[in-house]
């Protein structure tokens, strides 16, 4: 593995049956660990910021700034916590360097098979949501078109259900992300 940072040298074993937080790349660790850092820093000063000047405005029960304050900063705190629990102990992953097969850190392309005019689409398939590639969405092995995914091979046709109905795709092509 590349250039682990200083963090996972000094880190203890996992224990038997102790599972990773989350399964990041490098890349995906480093992104989430600096949007962890401006959260809790810039983040928390600028909402504490927003709150006092609400306040300012006089009485807080009727306050719709104060409101959009407080909503702001619960969802920032929840992403806070939901950070700190994925880097705690996450597995470092590699993407692949070439496949035969569809998996888990490639751009796969796809063209569906039931629009009169399709246009390709490319997906980055990941094991987290956390994952990005420029130009890609990202979708997780664990949904259905991920799961569709796995294991596909060039030209071939796949079909996932999902909550709007049944999807048809052709895979036109697929490489490592990285």
């Amino acid at each position: 593995m590349t250039d682990l940072p200083p963090e996972f040298a000094e880190r203890p074993v996992r224990k038997a049956g102790q599972e990773p937080t989350a399964s990041l790349t490098l890349d995906a660790y480093r992104r989430l660990k600096n949007e962890l850092e401006q959260l809790t820093n810039e983040g928390r000063t600028h909402i504490a910021e927003r709150l006092k000047a609400a306040r300012e405005h006089g009485d807080i029960r009727e306050n719709a700034e104060y409101d959009a304050s407080k909503n702001e900063q619960a969802l920032m705190e929840s992403r806070i916590r939901n950070l700190e629990r994925m880097l705690r102990d996450p597995d470092i992953i590699e993407a692949p360097v070439a496949a035969e097969v569809v998996a888990a850190g490639m751009l796969v392309t796809l063209r569906a098979l039931d629009e009169d005019d399709p246009e390709d689409e490319t997906y980055l398939l990941a094991e987290s949501a956390e994952e990005r590639a420029a130009g890609a969405r990202t979708v997780t092995t664990t949904s259905p078109l991920g799961s569709a995914l796995v294991g596909a091979r060039p030209e071939q046709e796949i079909t996932y259900q999902a909550p709007g109905g049944s999807f048809r795709y052709v895979v036109l092509r697929f490489e490592p992300s990285g």
